[in-house]
């Protein structure tokens, strides 16, 4: 692989931990350093770390805060009987 692509890729934690669990990465890499972009895609997609994964962690919060928000006010009202 190319001297500046290694670095690039040990500068990130993230991506030097995908590239280990994926090794075919490194060979695609070797062949093709233009891929860069979709060996990044991959290791954010891999990782959850896309726009998309992370409103959708945000919205699962959202829905556990609204749950437990509805589950004090039901209990506050059980105890006020």
């Amino acid at each position: 692989m190319r001297r500046e692509l290694m670095e690039y890729v040990r500068s990130q934690e993230d991506l030097q931990k995908f590239i280990r669990e994926q090794p075919y990465w490194y060979r695609k890499l070797s062949r093709n350093p233009e891929e860069r972009d979709t060996f990044e895609l991959a290791a954010m997609q891999y990782y959850r770390k896309t726009i998309p994964d992370r409103v959708a962690k945000f919205q699962n919060q959202l829905a556990m805060a609204s749950i437990m928000v509805e589950m004090f006010q039901y209990m506050k009202q059980q105890n006020g009987l």
